[in-house]
């Protein structure tokens, strides 16, 4: 053991780890630990150096001051306290515990058995904190989002040959000139980042020979994963402002609704040896009974107010080092209380009342897998919200299911059935045709059932319903028509995404044409399944998407933050068919085509829209016309069959 002792302090004002001049304050929550110990760490994290009890308690802090402590300093935690299940209590002083606010750790998570083992000690199992200075603060004020590109660290870069293969996955390689630039030309406003804190893998993965490639099973919310940010929060504080030149803002994918510690034979490595009965939500009537409304063995407790207090701690490091703002995984969870979801739960009060999170970008996943978990629609504002409805009507259309033109229609003019209730504009609506969790765009023209065998699991794992087609083949077909068939429907989609009301969101890899082979659920495929093949990219099918995005920002009428009226003169929206006359109430379950004119005080487009395998012809009802954009190419004056254009009033 060295000179380190623990002494008594003041009560501090932040969790965690706290360095000041004279050595480190820290302060831990357990209400029902009965003694947090401190355990200290030489600087090669092996031995433990000192191990002291944190001598003062104030309510449920417990806190102590190590003097002549420097940033840098590896730690860990044990609690002692009552070991009963069934009252929720599952303190075991054998385990070291990773703290909650601990701000960078020292190595990657990996799952080992003993992890679970009650009375095994794990230290030497799992990282160690390091006591970080704070970094300087660089709080950036969000711009509004126009397109959001949803990225995971690791795919994106790991075969990306204009990255140094040394900063391959990670942070830093989003830095790399090439992709910036691949960003801009796009037309990228944010980058909305998968997990990038600490993770470990599920349990069942190791055996498998699988890893979690996707992160969103968080053991800590403040470190980053030491293997996409080698440097810790200075990564992501270079990267904020590298894309603040750019004037691309970044956007964080957040996991507040469960950990790494999955359900009662999961491992204790943090919250749960802290205090589970105050972090994890439990039934009313049965204290020891973990309730699971994510899938994943478990909820945090966020209507508890110290769990409440743990994510906006988090959330205001995250702004400090230059985020714009946050995504929130199976958001429902963020509103659940013991009656149910509220958009007025503790969560969303706290939040809304702090000065700067409430102005940062918000984004809800608006569902959970608990009792009437599907709430979208129904976050408060300035909330916005992954639009599944979107996502599934867009796709059931262009399939060909019948009676889908209205519920297109809707989605197309910013789904004000969702969000007009409430006061919300489309700007509420995060529209998608894919994302991370589900087929690829390629995928989603070329696989009618998911193909998932690699993840281990029997193919009983992902979605069973995705709305999915193949034009007569299963998967690549070597055939050039069927090929050319389904680039065209990826265009159809694409066209209809980027000329909707509301925020588009693109996978990173979609405006290329990557493909997962059919999985559609790839979170255990850290591999050549999910990283981007940078060496196949179909060029024209970026500078489809690029024109898209040009477009949209060339013609603000597309992306207005209003709902149509059809007042006016012209009415803002008038909604037609091929042949210029207005579409009937009772017309909408029998088109397969139709056009949606926007008028404003500067110029009227046409969105043209034909499912239909045949050309069919188009009329205008009044003045000339130009086609400024056609997903499929066609004769003068005709509706393409499979496509959608875009027009111009010119006289």
């Amino acid at each position: 053991m060295t000179r380190w002792s623990v002494v008594p302090c003041a009560c501090p004002a932040e969790l965690g780890a706290t360095p000041t001049r004279d050595g480190v304050a820290f302060a831990v929550f357990s209400r029902h630990g009965e003694r947090v110990h401190l355990c200290l760490f030489d600087e090669d994290g092996e031995t433990e150096v000192a191990r002291q009890p944190l001598p003062v308690r104030s309510g449920d802090i417990h806190h102590g001051f190590v003097p002549g402590a420097r940033p840098g300093l590896r730690y860990g935690l044990r609690v002692e306290g009552p070991w009963q299940p069934e009252q929720g209590h599952r303190f075991d002083a054998s385990k070291l515990l990773v703290d909650p606010y601990a701000r960078s750790v020292d190595r990657q998570f990996r799952w080992d058995p003993r992890l679970a083992q009650r009375g095994v000690d794990s230290a030497g199992l799992l990282p160690l904190g390091i006591v970080t200075a704070h970094e300087a603060a660089q709080i950036v004020a969000p711009r509004s989002p126009g397109f959001i590109y949803e990225l995971s660290v690791r795919a994106f870069s790991m075969r990306q040959p204009a990255v140094p293969e040394a900063l391959r996955g990670t942070l830093a390689a989003l830095t790399e000139p090439a992709l910036i630039a691949h960003l801009k030309k796009l037309g990228v406003s944010h980058v909305e980042l998968m997990p990038v804190v600490a993770w470990m893998d599920e349990r069942h993965l190791p055996p498998l020979g699988l890893r979690n490639a996707w992160g969103y099973n968080p053991v800590n919310f403040f470190a980053l994963d030491p293997r996409l940010a080698p440097n810790g929060g200075a990564d992501l504080a270079a990267l904020c402002a590298t894309y603040d030149r750019a004037g691309i803002g970044v956007i964080l994918d957040v996991v507040f609704n469960h950990t790494a510690e999955s359900d009662e034979h999961g491992a204790t490595i943090s919250l749960r040896g802290l205090d589970t009965a105050v972090y994890y939500r439990h039934a009313e009537d049965d204290p020891g009974r973990l309730i699971n409304d994510t899938g994943c063995g478990h909820t945090i407790a966020l209507d508890s107010a110290p769990v409440v207090r743990l994510a906006l701690d988090a959330l205001r490091h995250w702004r400090r080092l230059g985020v714009s703002g946050f995504r929130f995984d199976l958001g429902t969870v963020l509103g659940r209380t013991a009656t149910g979801f509220s958009p007025e739960a503790p969560f969303f009060s706290a939040l809304l009342q702090d000065p700067d999170l409430s102005q940062s970008i918000l984004i809800a996943e608006p569902w959970d897998i608990g009792p009437g978990g599907y709430r979208l629609g129904e976050f408060p504002a300035p909330f916005a919200e992954w639009n599944g409805r979107y996502r599934d009507d867009v796709r059931r259309f262009w399939r060909g299911d019948s009676g889908m033109a209205g519920a297109l229609a809707t989605r197309l003019a910013g789904s004000s059935d969702l969000f007009a209730a409430r006061h919300r504009g489309p700007q509420a609506s995060v529209n998608f045709v894919t994302a991370h969790d589900g087929f690829t765009l390629a995928d989603l023209v070329s696989y009618a059932a998911k193909h998932n065998e690699a993840n281990g699991e029997g193919n009983r794992d992902g979605d069973n319903d995705s709305h999915s087609w193949n034009d007569g083949v299963e998967g690549p077909s070597g055939d050039p028509a069927i090929e050319a068939t389904r680039r065209r429907d990826a265009r159809a989609l694409l066209a209809t995404l980027f000329l909707s009301r509301g925020v588009p969101m693109l996978t990173a890899g979609d405006e290329f044409g990557r493909t997962q082979r059919g999985n559609n659920n790839a979170y255990a495929q850290d591999n050549d399944i999910t990283w981007l093949d940078w060496a196949s990219v179909d060029g024209a099918l970026i500078d489809f998407v690029a024109e898209l995005m040009r477009l949209r920002r060339a013609h603000p009428v597309l992306g207005q933050h209003s709902f149509l009226t059809g007042n006016g003169d012209p009415p803002d929206g008038l909604w037609l068919k091929p042949d210029g006359q207005r579409v009937a109430d009772g017309e909408w379950s029998k088109l397969d085509a139709f056009c949606l004119q926007l008028n404003d005080a500067e110029e009227s487009l046409l969105i043209a829209i034909n499912r239909g395998r045949e050309a069919m012809p188009l009329s205008f009802s009044t003045g000339a016309w130009t086609r400024l954009l056609a997903s499929n190419e066609g004769a003068a004056g005709e509706l393409p069959p499979r496509s959608v254009s875009l027009w111009r009033r010119t006289a």
